[in-house]
């Protein structure tokens, strides 16, 4: 794959990080005598993640709560993104993807039921439970794991670092991680017949020694649409600057905000510490001239600026607040605030994560700290700044964060939203073709070894910073995907010449960068972890000595049905019965 250079921009953080983090002392890690043999697991997950947690919860139903199984979480939070601002749940149809899922949904609905009454705003806000906030997304998941609480064991603060000596191996299996207590700064050993990679970073497949890809394919490799460089108009085509060569990036990070403008519960945000204005002020052109990325401004834009004081008419042209942020309602009016795709200068701070797969926890978190300061950043320049239109700053006047949400962090998100880290290489790639209709064809095609159904856009964010004389961000595509589509077993077992024969990745799945791009939705990552924690669990009733390949794919697709997933989609399934569901499935996933 080719490498693209560095901006010398790039290059000095790049330095900068690495060196910072070299002058740091490090601590002095202390081996726990009482935990160095380690502790004896039938299932060790890394990553309480959604995916994380419904891998830990459909093992432990499959087993009828007698496997022994761990979930081990690096900071004190469970829930990953869902409990970190995503409240807008990225589906195309509702019903795609259902088991564990559709039940954490249920749950949400009957929260806002049981708390503020059937006919209330915030059930029609919950839209059926799949919008909701980050508190109640967290108290839902906890519920999950709860029930299992007598076979799952969750530990926090536990930290699992990608080095080869941190997962021990024998005879083709995975026997032992080392994870560091972040509290105690002792590392404990856990032993396990099987093991789950349920991270957003995909940390224990590398050190396992299981291959894995990043960056941008190519267009020529898979064939795909929108692969490699492409610069689109956003809803339109693609335009100067596409060469749909590979390289070496990914897709931005961001934090999803709990934004509110309600006077009750607002905080607004003040001058960071670490402000520097002059990341934003190609803002205040986008503001006066109403220049975006959507084809409405194709041949209307680059355009000059006209009179400051007065509001710019471009069509399609987002407005105040949505200028810097695409917002969704979720219930008590709050929003989550996700990077705004028609704006050149949004959320996302695309290029500065490129190294963020695979750097450790201590460059992680300097980035997490940069990107929640340049956030906060863009707010207060947009809110404060003189040069900024007083018409626009009267329009963004009032918004800020919800009070009510991360309280012991200053009502900010905890987690960086990690679009794409590792992408494992796994014995199925699935590629955009996996989720478009062949020619001649009206649904994309069907997996005999699909282990969920689902439904989202192919849906990349960009890659890099604004370029001059460019119509968007490079990399940031959205294509339709007209049906839903099935996901193959494949892509959550580790390519099998790689030799690990005890590992399974539902997050990290093997894709290439266009074709992860659909699967990394929250639903599709909790149905991939309820089918990872089903063969897992299956295994393990099996006497938890059997490889993951020798599974009969079709014993964990009858359980995952059991656990009412839908692994094909038939239109109208909640309407039929279970038996009929279940039948219409079987005729299409043997066709």
């Amino acid at each position: 794959m080719a490498f693209t250079s560095l901006s010398l921009y790039q290059l000095w953080l790049a330095l900068f990080l690495v060196a910072f983090a070299v002058a740091q002392k490090l601590p002095d890690i202390q081996v726990d005598l009482s935990v160095k043999m380690g502790y004896d697991y039938d299932i060790v997950i890394n990553g309480a993640t959604p995916g994380g947690i419904m891998a830990a919860v459909s093992a432990s139903r499959v087993t009828n709560g007698r496997a022994k199984i761990l979930l081990l979480e690096r900071t004190e939070f469970i829930g990953g993104l869902p409990a970190n601002g995503l409240g807008a749940t990225d589906i195309a149809t509702q019903g795609a993807t259902a088991g564990l899922f559709l039940e954490f949904v249920g749950r949400v609905r009957q929260h806002y039921v049981d708390v503020y009454g059937e006919g209330s705003k915030q059930v029609r806000d919950s839209n059926n439970g799949y919008h909701f906030e980050p508190k109640v997304a967290t108290k839902v998941l906890q519920g999950f794991l709860d029930e299992v609480a007598g076979s799952v064991t969750v530990l926090k603060s536990r930290q699992f670092d990608a080095q080869d000596r941190f997962a021990q191996q024998e005879n083709g299996m995975v026997k032992k991680i080392r994870v560091l207590n972040r509290k105690t700064d002792k590392e404990e050993w856990y032993n396990g017949k099987y093991f789950i990679d349920a991270s957003y970073e995909g940390d224990l497949i590398a050190a396992a020694k299981i291959p894995f890809f990043l960056g941008r394919e190519g267009g020529s490799t898979y064939n795909e649409i929108g692969a490699g460089v492409v610069y689109k108009y956003w809803g339109g085509e693609e335009a100067a600057g596409t060469t749909h060569q590979g390289d070496n990036t990914i897709q931005a990070f961001n934090y999803r905000l709990s934004i509110t403008n309600d006077p009750a519960n607002v905080y607004l945000i003040p001058k960071p510490a670490n402000y520097n204005r002059n990341e934003y002020v190609s803002l205040i052109n986008d503001i006066i001239t109403g220049c975006h990325t959507g084809i409405e401004a194709k041949g209307l834009c680059p355009r000059q600026a006209g009179d400051p004081n007065v509001k710019p008419n471009i069509p399609g042209q987002p407005n105040g607040i949505y200028r810097l942020t695409n917002l969704v309602r979720v219930p008590n009016n709050k929003h989550d605030g996700n990077n705004q795709h028609l704006a050149f200068l949004s959320t996302d701070l695309p290029e500065e994560n490129w190294a963020y797969p695979t750097a450790p926890w201590r460059w992680r978190d300097l980035f997490a700290e940069r990107l929640k300061s340049y956030t906060l950043g863009l707010f207060y320049f947009a809110q404060n700044d003189r040069e900024v239109p007083q018409w626009f700053r009267n329009e963004v006047k009032g918004w800020g964060l919800a009070k009510d949400e991360y309280t012991e962090n200053n009502f900010f998100p905890r987690q960086v939203y990690v679009r794409e880290g590792r992408r494992m290489h796994g014995e199925y790639i699935f590629t955009s073709n996996d989720a478009m209709p062949a020619a001649g064809a009206d649904r994309p095609p069907v997996h005999k070894d699909s282990i969920t159904s689902s439904h989202y856009a192919l849906d990349s964010h960009g890659v890099r910073k604004r370029e001059a004389g460019r119509v968007h961000l490079d990399g940031f595509v959205s294509y339709k995907t007209p049906k839903p589509y099935t996901v193959p077993f494949g892509v959550i077992l580790p390519l099998r010449r790689a030799g690990v024969n005890n590992v399974l990745a539902p997050v990290p799945v093997s894709g290439s960068h266009i074709g992860f791009s659909t699967l990394r939705m929250e639903p599709c990552w909790m149905a991939l972890g309820q089918a990872a924690g089903v063969a897992a669990g299956l295994l393990v009733n099996d006497g938890g000595k059997g490889s993951v390949y020798q599974l009969d794919v079709k014993r964990v697709q009858e359980e995952l049905m059991n656990q009412n997933s839908v692994l094909v989609y038939v239109q109208g399934w909640q309407g039929m019965s279970k038996a009929e569901r279940e039948q219409r499935q079987w005729a299409l996933l043997n066709s």
